[in-house]
């Protein structure tokens, strides 16, 4: 008897709800599965024989728990086999990287830009260079194992339409309606990338989904992951979900205004934060760009009185910042990351102590405040993160095809969700 779609579909929803349950709990054995997420076992012994020899899942040494009959086997991601794509767009540069399932990183290059001015030439040139890199993992040099490519993912940095894989406005880099799905798909046509799924997001977004996918922060929901650049971006997860708003556009905190009558923002509000916090503001009357970070960067570093006042002034504004999210979302964690880090603990003290100050007047525990696990690959990083969060949320991608009129199915009665 053939399968139907929605027969197909279901299947794949408990398959990857099986996959996101074992990344949650690793260790869980194939009886505990079938509790905990509602379906039979013979039905789990099936999924989980078919996503270990996919390579998704493997098998570790038998447990024993006393009990009469078979022993329990734990199952873990298979961190050997499979790999995801991610790529940073970013201002001054760009950067791919290749990671296991595990988010564990297996090869990374960065790129320069022939001329950051010219929007295709800079996504050709990384969509190139992840070819590149499936290329290697198909055919790994020495002892190495081959890998399975299952998607990639962009961080972009500005707003993005993921739906249509549109970037509406990136003003550090001054592009503007940017079809980046179309001309990544053009340049990887004919090669291994060609047809796999291809997803993209704010940089702030994927870096949040890299804490939360990758880090090992299972229970840290609500998170919210603080970009400080030149300038300043939330991505915020929820409910295990990424909250992305109405239009895709959630998170764009450096518009929240702290300061009334404050400094003028190139938005053309007074007051927000990315011109109390984002490192252009630290920057004054210097062009933004690599070489005058690292001279700012250096000036705090010989401590320069002025250059520190004015880092103390941001990171008191952060912890303003902080305060804001702590009240708006209620989270878990507070991360921060970005270029803004390397200002070091000139920048960040501040900001704990007004935060501080804010939670004893209110008597409440504020929450735990800490640096991205990954650094400066944080993005890249979380660009692979957001392509194995799609790939295991078959509904996600469904309702955004269905935004675009590239879909229409519906979510089938009798799924599993992982607890």
């Amino acid at each position: 008897m053939p399968v139907t779609g929605d027969q197909q579909l279901l299947k794949q929803l408990n398959r990857m709800a099986l996959v996101r349950q074992v990344s949650i709990q690793p260790g869980l054995s194939r009886a505990a599965l079938a509790d905990v997420l509602g379906l039979t076992k013979s039905t789990i012994s099936l999924l989980v024989r078919e996503l270990v020899d996919e390579g998704w899942l493997t098998e570790s040494e038998l447990l024993v728990t006393g009990e009469v009959g078979r022993r329990a086997t734990p199952l873990h991601l298979d961190p050997s086999r499979l790999a995801l794509l991610g790529a940073d767009l970013g201002v001054d540069e760009a950067r791919v990287v290749a990671t296991n399932l595990l988010g564990e990183v297996l090869d990374t290059r960065i790129l320069t830009y022939e001329d950051p001015a010219d929007p295709a030439s800079c996504i050709r040139l990384v969509a190139l260079a992840l070819v590149k890199l499936a290329k290697r993992l198909a055919r790994p040099a020495g002892h190495g194992k081959p890998r399975r490519v299952l998607g990639v993912g962009i961080g972009l940095h500005g707003a993005v339409d993921e739906a249509l894989g549109l970037l509406r406005h990136a003003p550090h880099l001054g592009w503007r309606d940017i079809d980046v799905a179309g001309i990544v798909r053009t340049h990887v046509a004919g090669s291994p990338l060609d047809g796999l799924p291809l997803s993209m997001q704010n940089e702030a977004n994927v870096a949040a989904l890299g804490e939360f996918e990758f880090a090992d922060q299972s229970g840290t929901d609500p998170l919210i992951y603080l970009s400080i650049g030149y300038g300043v971006g939330a991505g915020v997860i929820v409910n295990d979900r990424l909250l992305t708003g109405l239009h895709g556009y959630a998170g764009e905190v450096g518009h929240a205004i702290l300061q009334a009558g404050g400094p003028l923002c190139q938005c053309g509000r007074r007051g927000c934060a990315d011109a109390l916090i984002g490192l252009g503001s630290l920057l004054g009357r210097e062009r933004p760009s690599h070489p005058a970070l690292e001279r700012l960067f250096q000036r705090v570093a010989d401590g320069d009185p002025a250059t520190c006042a004015a880092v103390d002034a941001a990171g008191r504004q952060l912890g303003i910042l902080l305060n804001n999210l702590w009240a708006g979302f209620d989270p878990m964690a507070i991360v921060i990351g970005g270029p803004a880090l390397q200002l070091g603990d000139a920048f960040i003290e501040p900001a704990r102590h007004v935060l501080a100050a804010y939670a004893h007047a209110a008597m409440l525990p504020p929450p735990a405040i800490r640096t991205s696990h990954f650094g400066a690959q944080a993005v890249a990083v979380g660009a692979a993160a957001l392509a194995r969060y799609r790939v295991t949320r078959p509904l996600d991608v469904l309702r955004i095809e269905r935004e675009t009129g590239r879909g229409t199915a519906t979510r089938p009665a009798g799924l599993a969700l992982p607890h």
